[in-house]
């Protein structure tokens, strides 16, 4: 789906002016890390889509003075990222088998901590190819939410069943029901990564966990590339490090916060979408035709694994 969606007109003139989604401190005393550059032209259905082609677009992002988190001074409405996120298009489902098995080989260490395996959460689930795994590793009862209706339609029927369509929404859960909660590459995308860090901290039973992946704009390739780097993009309400991951962690009350960073392992065709390359359409073409842009590579490209156990014995 390249077309642009209905919506999409309106995604731009419904914008609020937001606090520090982790801290809560004022947008005007945060410093200017980004000026907004976003060419409404350009938005289509695959802008609001995983692992697209990158846009290199952002709203106005600005640094917090006192968590250090990157965030969009700005942001479209709750209901509006929920309307375009619901329609838009689907077109990485090789890369999201890659990407579970990254994700499975990393949180491995962290899951042989857990002492029960009773249910596993996946926020942002896609297809659902990382919850899979978690059946294999043991996890009774296995529940993905995924708002887009055309990753849902990708999803393997076997695990389809399994995937809620819309937001995550904590009250369609008991407080301490669940073993596992996890969230890759998604909490850059949500309105509010302290009300979900916080919900799911409430929904964890003693001894859960919770992992998140998400980018690292401190990261060396992420300095160097500056706006040209694929974390710069409309999509992205908030950019994290290490320092501000572990703070938003820490304030809703997890411990053993564990930041780490690791390798993605992808085609290499996946590897040249995402470069800053000019005619990267011929290049990419031409390994193709060559056949190595089948070729897996792996690289640490400034992805960060970050996990935290809810305390079994209250503070």
């Amino acid at each position: 789906m390249t077309e642009p969606l209905p919506q999409l007109s309106q995604v731009l003139g419904d914008l609020a002016v937001r606090t520090c989604p982790v801290c809560g401190a004022a947008t005007a005393r945060a410093k200017l890390f980004l000026k907004r550059s976003i060419d409404p032209a350009r938005l289509t259905g695959l802008s609001f889509a995983s692992r697209k082609l990158p846009e290199y677009m952002n709203h106005r992002l600005v640094t917090c003075p006192d968590c250090d988190t990157v965030f969009a001074a700005e942001a479209p409405s709750p209901a509006m990222l929920a309307s375009v996120y619901r329609d838009a298009g689907y077109d990485s489902a090789e890369e999201a088998a890659q990407a579970a098995r990254t994700y499975r080989r990393i949180i491995t260490p962290a899951l042989k901590r857990l002492t029960r395996r009773s249910t596993a959460l996946e926020i942002g689930t896609g297809t659902g190819v990382f919850l899979q795994t978690l059946g294999d590793a043991g996890f009774a009862t296995l529940v993905g939410i995924e708002p887009s209706r055309a990753a849902i339609d990708a999803a393997p029927a076997a695990i389809r069943p399994s995937i809620l369509e819309g937001i995550f929404n904590p009250t369609d859960f008991a407080a301490g029901s669940l073993s596992l909660i996890c969230c890759f590459q998604t909490l850059e995308h949500v309105p509010n990564p302290h009300a979900l860090t916080q919900a799911a901290f409430n929904l964890l039973a003693p001894g859960g966990l919770l992992a998140f992946v998400t980018h690292n704009r401190s990261a060396l390739l992420n300095r160097l590339l500056g706006r040209r780097s694929p974390i710069i993009d409309v999509e992205h309400l908030q950019l994290f490090n290490p320092d501000s991951i572990t703070y938003l962690l820490h304030g809703a009350g997890f411990a053993d916060v564990n930041v780490s960073s690791f390798r993605n392992t992808y085609a290499l065709r996946y590897w040249l979408r995402l470069a800053p390359l000019p005619l990267k359409s011929q290049i990419i073409n031409a390994a193709n035709a060559t056949g190595l842009g089948a070729q897996k590579i792996s690289l640490n490209v400034g992805n960060i694994l970050t996990t935290a156990f809810k305390p079994i014995t209250p503070p």
